[in-house]
């Protein structure tokens, strides 16, 4: 199957009442280009997993503003204060979730675990309504899988079959993300053929992915910008 799509084709995978996995932390890492586009699609009623919905009026913060999220499942929301605004006025629903049980419920996702358990959060209110096992004497808290109908990731570079490279912090959800979606799309800012990445630098493999789209918009420290006007 050829993996190099264009954008405005690929993005129509995504349909309403979908599942999405955004990787990302924040801005940092995000496929923010996917995230453009999608503000275009008529879609909604998504269900978004990610770290968190972008910040105010960028990346998926676009998104929340055009109503188009039903439902955020992450862990750090602050980064976008219109996240609890919505909330309060009964627009969004939120799954708060500890970082690295959201780590590892996407992990399970993507590796056919039907749940784990889990001492973070236990006696807590996220563990409200959820079955808890006392294991050698400590409470432990029953997490299920995260998966998704479309993983829209980011990595640094794309081999012409899909293999995947990261560069520094863009490796933080976006690699357990790409096992754990029906379909996933990889915004990359580089692509190379087959064979030009050693096989010690991929950190994602072409199985998993299902297609690439070139980036278009990229961060800078001036905020997110065009890549063609970058010197």
């Amino acid at each position: 199957m050829r993996k190099l799509r264009e954008i405005e084709e690929v993005i129509k995978q995504i349909q309403s009442g979908d599942t999405l996995m955004v990787g990302g932390f924040g801005l940092v890492g995000a496929p923010l280009t996917l995230i453009d586009e999608l503000t275009r699609l008529d879609v909604d009623q998504l269900t978004v997993i990610s770290n968190n919905l972008g910040e105010a009026g960028k990346g998926l913060g676009i998104l929340l503003r055009q109503g188009k999220i039903k439902k955020a499942i992450g862990s750090y929301f602050t980064s976008n204060r219109e996240v609890g605004e919505n909330f309060n006025e009964g627009k969004l629903d939120i799954q708060l979730m500890p970082q690295g049980t959201m780590s590892e419920s996407i992990r399970a996702g993507g590796a056919g675990i039907g749940g784990y358990y889990t001492r973070t959060s236990a006696g807590t209110e996220l563990a409200k309504g959820k079955e808890v096992r006392i294991i050698n004497g400590e409470q432990y808290v029953l997490e299920e899988p995260l998966k998704a109908n479309v993983a829209l990731i980011k990595a640094a570079k794309a081999d012409s079959l899909g293999n995947l490279v990261f560069y520094k912090t863009a490796r933080n959800f976006n690699p357990l993300m790409a096992t754990a979606a029906d379909f996933v799309i990889a915004e990359v800012d580089e692509i190379v053929e087959a064979g030009e990445l050693s096989p010690e630098e991929i950190v994602t493999p072409h199985l998993f992915v299902d297609a690439i789209v070139e980036s278009k918009l990229v961060l800078t420290k001036e905020g997110v910008v065009p890549k063609h006007e970058l010197k």
